[in-house]
């Protein structure tokens, strides 16, 4: 329940690439790494992964934000923005169509001085992708009337991230820490600059920027090296380069301190500490890295303040990692209307301290191992290792991710104090307080109204480019499932292990069937949630800071509860699910624990209930749900304040059962290996009494209602529709209606709702659309974030799309596309083993057959329009929709 990961839109930088000659293609017996310079200077490296029929293709511009013209500082995420709107070759419409029928998973990003697009594919699919890619570095459609439609929706995204008050701190923490240089402003870009902006000025950004010489094409996945650069070749090879620009250059001023409160929407207090630090081309970057994760560990005074009841939360960490600097952070959590000033004075105390006397050789030690084992974990994930690959090369001028792990491997004790002496003691620190403010209660929202529908209907199919077409014209229906082991041992555990040799690494993921609106004894509200802050305590075995240098000693990371996971090392597997059983099964429950994490509980419920983010998910579930549902039920403060020691264990006793676990096992381990470990550790565990009721019960049809959720941090409206839908995850209809979504959203501009209200409208940046099935019961919800005065036009277009699919066949084309979006998905949801690990799992506890995507991918290629427009007219009534807008009021 009390999460407070802390997300950073975090930037990376990265050197400029002059135009090179040729160079032979090298190989790496590492990996299969194929590298090649091309004649027009453009670098390729293709690492073959075989983990799944999967290909990420990321292209790496090294142009972003620091590059932009003065008073244009969105300029390099307007050219990323426009690459979508067409490309040499390919018009919009057709490169919307292309992404959607490649599986849709394409996006693009600006950082602060690197442009990247990414997309993974089949491995089948490769070729389209690198020729859909490279038609944007032959030349972007850069006209007004393009830019004049796209303006709309990056204003919007714009508006999204100025309605969190995190990104608003770093906003500001990186205009005073890197004043007067490129870092100070971010790459996301303002409605004014963005106002003045013109298609020919981002086509002179585009000629400037974009050119082979100032590109780095990564591709990993499973495909044949030398015939990929082959293709590769004759795509890129003819594209001329020129010379680049001078780019700008970093002097860093001297740092000022400040300290400044910002207002937030969010549930608790935090404080922060800033500190400049080295950046990436630093010799010092690898000790900094260990310094933060020294202070960042369990066994470190820092988060020793969160089991002292001193803070929610505290953690330390490196972000905005540029060339020349990055930036140091501790933070602090409290419960809303605390004082933070005495945390943060102890939270500098500590950092100082540690900065003076030393930091422990131990905690140095176990920093490292777990830096060197993550390197290995990063080969299990086809996109994450293209993107761990491109942030070493494109954005730290690396020659491979492996010299950030050989660095890591040479920093000494010694090393770690000395940045710690020489950036951190006594230096320039940004202080910064986030504090939440009242907002008031939901009030009745003034209804849908009759806004006109502003767009023309679905246009025409798109007829593809010759390169595209006789690839993704033909359906590719996958026959073929995993390899699993599923067995049930003798104490009622579902136990399922893929063997993946991928890298010397087990990921074990587990999840206890559970519902505590089921299961909570009456008024006793609240007691899974202190029961999930007791695990980080240890084990009876082992207490807190024991059993966490049991997992720092094998560089592995755990977590307990009714979902728990374990990430490990192969030949440390059995130790790993040895920490794991005591964990989950004989967890500590110390009673001084019990009363720290009680209190810190019942703060944070207090500060919770009165959050905006509570207050828009409560009005949309009272909205839609009876009122005795047990998900209404409500844990206060004083729910929290009553509860037991004695009922918390209870609670872990009867809820925390065999037979209603599954485990997953995945990595270089055989079935018999993960059973015998697995049968080891968790064989004794017995279940007693009847098993408890998990399932919710099935809702009625909700009425239609509105309701308005005030948040004065918001410039923009979150807004939700929503209404309950007669199936669950059984029903026949829900196939013919999550391929209609995929008619409706999904594939970005290719399909309705993306069409009618970013491409035409340019009202929102994203809209989203959802089919929320569970075995008794489902909803159906559209998302969109947009301008208060557009929130009923954008509204009416939703309701129009809506009612146009329960009343009209989709055409042949529409269904053609969402087929092809839905069947080449399936392949993707295997492109890292946690997505493998996670859809196991999710099917064996809804009980779901483990192939139900081959079963699916059958089911969705037989259904017709016929079956699509008669699913919809039977469960989706727009005239049931409930509105939830969080944000100003509606205008």
């Amino acid at each position: 329940m009390m999460s407070f990961a802390f997300l950073w839109l975090a930037a990376q930088t990265q050197r400029g690439n002059a135009q090179q000659s040729a160079a032979p293609a090298q190989a790496s017996s590492a990996e299969a790494t194929l590298r090649a310079t091309l004649t027009n200077g453009m670098k390729v490296v293709i690492i073959r992964n075989s983990l799944a029929p999967v290909v990420t293709v990321e292209t790496n511009y090294l142009v972003g934000g620091n590059e932009t013209p003065a008073g244009f500082p969105g300029m390099a995420h307007a050219q990323e923005h426009m690459a979508f709107r067409g490309c040499q070759g390919m018009s919009a419409d057709q490169a919307a169509a292309i992404f959607a029928l490649l599986g849709g998973d394409f996006d693009a990003d600006t950082q602060q001085s690197i442009t990247q697009y990414f997309n993974t594919v089949p491995s089948a699919d490769a070729d389209v992708a690198l020729q859909a890619q490279a038609s944007c570095l032959h030349g972007i459609d850069d006209s007004d009337s393009e830019w004049n439609q796209e303006r709309g929706a990056i204003e919007q995204e714009v508006a999204r991230d100025l309605s969190n008050p995190t990104y608003k701190f770093i906003d500001r923490l990186n205009g005073e820490m890197f004043a007067g240089t490129p870092y100070a402003h971010d790459p996301l870009g303002t409605r004014p600059s963005f106002d003045k902006t013109t298609g020919a000025m981002l086509k002179a950004f585009h000629d400037k920027w974009y050119t082979p010489s100032n590109v780095i094409l990564i591709v990993v996945g499973d495909v044949d090296p030398q015939a990929t650069l082959a293709e590769i070749r004759k795509l890129y090879a003819d594209i001329p380069s020129h010379p680049l620009p001078a780019r700008p250059e970093i002097h860093l001023q001297p740092m000022k301190s400040d300290t400044f409160t910002l207002e937030s929407n969010l549930p608790y207090v935090l404080g922060f500490i800033a500190w400049r630090m080295p950046g990436t081309d630093s010799p010092d970057w690898a000790a900094v890295n260990i310094l933060a994760d020294v202070l960042a560990s369990e066994r470190a005074d820092l988060y020793g303040m969160v089991p002292a009841g001193k803070a929610l939360a505290a953690e330390f960490g490196l972000v905005e990692s540029y060339r020349k600097a990055s930036v140091g952070y501790g933070l602090v959590a409290l419960p809303a209307g605390q004082d933070v000033g005495p945390a943060i004075d102890e939270m500098r105390q500590i950092v100082n301290k540690y900065a003076a006397n030393g930091v422990p050789a131990d905690l140095v030690d176990a920093a490292k191992r777990q830096e060197i084992a993550q390197a290995e974990f990063q080969r299990n994930s086809i996109p994450g290792l293209a993107d761990e690959w491109s942030n070493a090369l494109a954005a730290e001028g690396r020659n491979s991710p492996d010299e950030d792990v050989e660095a890591i491997r040479k920093v000494t004790v010694a090393d770690v104090n000395r940045v710690a002496k020489e950036y951190v003691l006594n230096a320039s620190t940004i202080t910064a307080t986030l504090k939440p403010v009242p907002n008031g209660s939901p009030v009745a929202g003034k209804g849908f109204g009759g806004a006109e529908a502003v767009t023309k209907a679905p246009t025409k199919p798109v007829e593809l480019p010759e390169w595209a077409a006789a690839r993704l014209n033909e359906l590719q229906v996958p026959h073929q499932f995993l390899k699993v082991s599923d067995t049930t041992l003798a104490n009622g555990i579902r136990l399922i292990v893929r063997t993946d040799p991928t890298s010397p690494t087990v990921t074990v993921m587990g999840e206890v069937k559970h519902n505590s609106d089921m299961q909570s004894p009456k008024g006793e509200d609240g007691v899974a949630d202190v029961l999930d802050g007791l695990y980080s305590y240890g084990s009876t075995l082992l207490d807190r800071i024991a059993f966490q240098k049991a997992l720092d000693d094998i560089a592995a990371t755990e977590g307990a509860g009714y979902e728990f996971s374990l990430r490990v090392l192969k030949e440390y597997f059995s130790r790993g699910v040895e920490l794991l059983a005591q964990n989950e099964l004989h967890p500590a429950l110390p009673e001084e624990a019990f009363k720290v994490t009680q209190m810190q509980t019942a703060q944070f419920v207090a500060g919770n209930l009165q959050s905006p983010g509570y207050r828009t998910s409560r009005a949309l579930d009272s909205a839609l749900l009876p009122a005795d549902d047990p998900t209404l039920r409500q844990t206060t403060p004083e729910t929290v304040s009553s509860l037991t020691l004695d009922e918390v264990k209870q609670y872990h006793d009867t809820t925390v059962r065999p037979d209603l676990t599954t485990i997953v096992v995945i990595g270089d381990v055989t079935a018999e290996e993960g059973r015998a470990v697995v049968e080891k550790w968790f064989g004794d565990w017995k279940a007693e009494g009847p098993k408890p009721a998990t399932d919710l019960p099935p809702v009625p049809e909700n009425k239609s209602s509105a309701a308005d959720v005030p948040d004065a941090q918001r410039v923009q409206d979150d807004v939700t529709l929503a209404e309950q839908v007669q199936i669950n995850r059984f029903s026949p209809d829900y196939y013919p209606l999550e391929l209609g979504n995929h008619v409706l959203g999904g594939g970005f501009y290719a399909t309705r709702l993306y069409h009618d209200l970013r491409q035409e409208a340019g009202l929102v940046y994203t809209v989203s659309v959802s089919l929320d099935a569970s075995k008794t019961r489902a909803s159906y919800s559209v998302n969109y974030g947009c301008d208060p005065p557009n929130v009923s036009k954008a509204r009416a277009l939703i309701v129009r799309d809506l009612n146009a699919m329960r009343t009209t066949d989709v055409s042949d084309a529409e269904l053609h596309q969402a087929k092809a979006l839905l069947l080449r998905s399936i392949p993707l949801e295997e492109s890292s083993e946690d997505a493998i690990a996670g859809g196991l799992l999710g099917r064996a506890e809804i009980g779901l057959p483990l192939d139900e995507p081959i079963q699916a991918a059958q089911k969705y290629a037989a259904l017709t329009a016929a079956d699509v427009k008669a699913a919809f007219a039977r469960h989706i009534n727009p005239d049931n929709l409930v509105q939830i807008v969080r944000g100003p009021a509606p205008q």
